[in-house]
């Protein structure tokens, strides 16, 4: 069935031509109030070359101020237009700018046709390679590549017939079956809405005429899902509310509550104003269930023959959005509809090179960069293949400090190992293992720069504690390289490794019913906060132990500054590396002070 609405993304570099291209669009359709026609006859950008009184086409979708004066689109601008056939497009106008890629690929993620600029006067450009992958990426179902700007190349036909070539070769590579090619100059008007009368070669369909002939391709029927977005109390009933997606569900059938797999009968399906029988794709309904089955925000419903696998194991694309780039083992948060939950990066298997396609190993990806990566969740989620549902397999990485988006992924494949491994629970417990040593079992997370005299507490500490009959164990940063880190090096993506093990033992250790001291570096925020997260709120207690660096470099125990100042050691905290002081630390500790005062604050905190 064909869709009543079409959304268009508008992409490519910058300055070749996208907002022009949508203004004459949306003027030669009669789809923009002409009171604002009228104004973009008189305003001009800083620059602009347009004669008075002509219209400029490109403020037409400019909407931030920011944006008319630097020259270039920010933000994704929308607009809306009715086409002959009765169907409604939303045109999304995208920034081309590299640092704003970020605003594209959302953009793309919601398109039906990805309409891609090319300024015939430069040719194939790096972005508009970017843009063509992350296209085929977001599953964005027609692609039309529009050879711009041809009015300043005589119309030629060679030049149209160049960048084509030039472009095949990366559709193929892409897979992008559905690919139209316009020539066109979207400032004179040629192809946008009518046939242009300076390129006679061309017999092709014009702009407006592509995107019209548009239909939703027809897929294999598939199972309603419906992610639920609130849980609906009144008087006398508890429903689940949400949108329905993919299929239809119609009152009794049966279905599955995921991930807990709870089964349960519709009961009553409600709209804001009535009861129904059945919904379709894109209804917001509210289901009530029968029997009340314990339900949260985030879950997903399905039909109950659907068996819906839940995992906390995915290979994924993931396009890295962030000056910061991503690691391995750095804990970030995964949001996927109203779903939010810790997850690492156990694997990035590689990045996509947007010239030529070869997936190139790496240890990291920076930004604007695209790679495929292993996820591991801290519990599992209903996610499919993004190839099955764009609904339903997509996410985006949130900094867990700053809570800004860095990456937005696109699910390939669950992994085997996701389903393939339970949790194993055993009689003798955390509690019983503490109770009989007569103790509270936790962590205690020494964190300071090299020289800061962790390693020196961290031993006055155990011996303490030791003598009140206290059984601690110290994990301590060197000694751990030794044996089970000394496979890792001094970069971020190591540290965080070495913080993600080390946090792991530990949570061994506190559930053997110990007190566990650690004494390393961990310079990172996230690190230590992901350290935190796999504890219980009072099992973790982060000790910063402050002390200037010129103090600890006036004691350099180990030699380590010294080197790290000759160049010997590139990646040395302090030094090379930087170190982010804890935000909010349980208990700071003067590195200055005397390393009996040290002791004694740390054992009044664990009363």
């Amino acid at each position: 069935m064909e869709t009543s609405v079409i959304r268009l993304l508008t992409c490519g570099s910058v300055d070749d031509g996208k907002s022009t291209l949508i203004g004459r669009l949306l003027v030669e359709t009669d789809s923009v109030p002409h009171d604002t026609v009228d104004t973009a006859r008189n305003i001009r950008r800083s620059g602009s070359t347009i004669a008075a009184g002509e219209i400029d086409f490109s403020l037409l979708t400019d909407g931030l101020e920011a944006e008319r004066e630097q020259g270039i689109t920010i933000d994704v601008a929308y607009r809306s237009m009715s086409l002959l056939d009765g169907k409604r497009l939303i045109i999304s106008d995208a920034p081309g700018h590299e640092q704003y890629t970020r605003n594209m690929a959302v953009a793309a993620s919601r398109a039906d046709i990805g309409l891609v600029l090319i300024d015939a006067t430069k040719g194939v450009r790096t972005q508009t390679l970017r843009h063509l992958m992350i296209c085929a990426l977001m599953g964005v179902e027609r692609i039309i590549i529009a050879i711009n700007k041809l009015d300043a190349m005589h119309y030629s036909e060679s030049t149209f017939e160049q960048i084509q070539n030039d472009v095949h070769v990366v559709l193929d590579r892409l897979e992008i079956k559905d690919a139209h090619f316009i020539p066109m100059s979207a400032l004179a008007g040629d192809n946008v809405v009518s046939r242009s009368t300076n390129m006679p070669w061309y017999t092709g369909d014009t702009l407006l005429d592509s995107i019209q002939n548009w239909n939703k391709p027809e897929g294999a029927q598939a199972s309603a899902r419906m992610r639920i977005q609130l849980i609906s109390r009144a008087e006398n009933f508890r429903g689940v509310a949400g949108t329905v997606h993919l299929g239809g569900f119609n009152l009794g059938d049966e279905v599955c509550v995921y991930p807990g797999k709870q089964k349960a009968k519709i009961s009553k399906i409600l709209s804001y104003t009535s009861e129904l029988e059945g919904v379709e794709e894109g209804d917001a309904i509210t289901l009530v269930l029968t029997p009340e089955v314990d339900a949260t925000r985030g879950d997903m419903i399905a039909h109950v023959a659907d068996e819906i696998e839940s995992s906390d194991r995915f290979m994924a694309n993931i396009v890295w959005l962030h000056d910061d780039p991503l690691i391995h083992s750095r804990s970030y948060l995964i949001i996927s509809g109203p779903t939010q939950v810790p997850a690492i990066i156990t694997r990035i298997k590689n990045r996509i090179d947007v010239h030529t396609g070869e997936h190139i190993s790496v240890n990291s990806l920076g930004v604007n960069e695209i790679g495929t990566v292993e996820i591991a969740t801290d519990t599992p989620m209903p996610l499919l293949p993004y190839s099955k549902s764009r609904e339903f397999g997509n996410f985006i990485v949130v900094d867990r400090q700053n809570f800004k988006t860095v990456g937005a992924g696109m699910i390939v494949h669950s992994l085997r190992r996701g389903s393939n491994i339970t949790h194993q629970d055993y009689e003798v417990g955390k509690v019983e293992r503490s109770a009989q040593k007569s103790q509270k079992s936790r962590v205690i997370w020494l964190t300071g720069l090299s020289g800061s005299g962790k390693s020196t507490i961290a031993n006055a500490l155990e011996k303490k504690l030791f003598t009140q009959g206290i059984h601690a164990y110290v994990l301590d940063g060197d000694n751990l390289r030794l044996g089970l880190n000394m496979d890792l090096g001094f970069t971020p993506e190591d540290r965080a490794e070495n913080v993600r093990r080390v946090s792991e033992v530990a949570k061994i250790l506190v559930d053997a019913g110990l007190v566990v001291i650690t004494a390393l570096v961990s310079p990172f925020e996230g690190d230590r906060q992901r350290a935190r997260s796999i504890f219980e709120p009072d099992e973790f207690m982060e000790v910063f132990v402050d002390t200037p660096v010129d103090v600890c470099i006036t004691r350099d125990p180990k030699g380590l500054y010294k080197k790290a100042a000759s160049g010997a050691i590139p990646n040395f905290t302090g030094v090379g590396q930087d170190y982010e002081v804890p935000s909010h630390p349980d208990l700071v500790l003067d590195g200055r002070a005397s390393v009996e005062e040290n002791v004694a604050l740390i054992i009044k905190g664990l009363t």
